[in-house]
């Protein structure tokens, strides 16, 4: 950001953390800041402007809102990215959708339990409630930035063998290749949007201010039986859902 970008009108009748992020944004629109670098912190800023931190914390809020920077807790402040299309279709597949963007794909798995399913997801995995599911709860990531949260249901009597293998491999698709699931297609979305929990909002570095949205989803075999109810948290300021027609 340029020495003169720092100067403020202060009796201009204009809100200093007004001024203060048309000379963020002017800088970030003449290329001084590329998409996903790291902006100068809240100290720096401050200093430069000679304001206090607050005025510069409701400048960056103002301009995460609009989608000009992204807020990382713990981290700083960031120049947003090209927002990633995601399409939902009968047969999607993350590692496939993020690398025709040009972008590279990596999944890591969080964890993985064995619970009683609740009514939602006996519904969906059409068990009765109470019986056991294999949870795999995996953080999607596209060129190393997180994207999607996922919570993958398995109905446990069918694959006994799956945890073991996501141990061993993170891959949704490969594991239910391994337990006798070739291809599966998607039968049911549900597309919905809430703000995060503060371990959603860590998990997707990101702020609490912004929302997430919600995919719930059945995935079924060949012969049309469920195999994995799945409820993903997209990072919206990453990510915009397009649904297939």
């Amino acid at each position: 950001m340029t020495q003169a970008a720092a100067a403020l009108d202060r009796g201009a009748g204009i809100a200093l953390w007004r001024q203060i992020g048309a000379a963020i944004e002017a800088g970030i629109k003449a290329g001084e800041h590329a998409p996903g670098e790291r902006l100068p912190t809240e100290v720096e800023l401050a200093a430069r402007f000679r304001v206090n931190r607050h005025t510069i914390r409701r400048a960056m809020e103002e301009l995460e809102g609009r989608g000009m920077v992204r807020v990382e807790q713990g981290r700083g402040s960031f120049v947003a990215e090209d927002v990633l299309d995601y399409p939902l279709g009968p047969r999607t597949r993350f590692s496939e959708i993020i690398r025709s963007q040009n972008r590279e794909p990596a999944g890591r798995l969080l964890r993985l339990a064995e619970i009683p399913a609740d009514a939602r997801i006996a519904e969906l995995l059409e068990i009765r409630p109470g019986r056991l599911v294999l949870m795999a709860e995996r953080l999607a990531m596209a060129d190393g930035r997180p994207v999607a949260l996922g919570a993958h249901h398995f109905p446990a009597q069918r694959f006994p063998r799956i945890m073991a293998l996501l141990r061993e491999d993170p891959s949704i698709t490969r594991a239910l290749a391994e337990s006798g699931v070739p291809d599966y297609r998607r039968r049911i979305t549900r597309i919905t949007a809430r703000m995060p929990t503060a371990e959603e909002a860590e998990a997707l570095q990101q702020s609490r201010s912004r929302p997430v949205l919600i995919n719930e989803s059945v995935n079924v075999d060949a012969e049309g039986r469920p195999v994995d109810a799945t409820l993903t948290r997209y990072a919206a300021g990453r990510a915009q859902l397009v649904v297939e027609s």
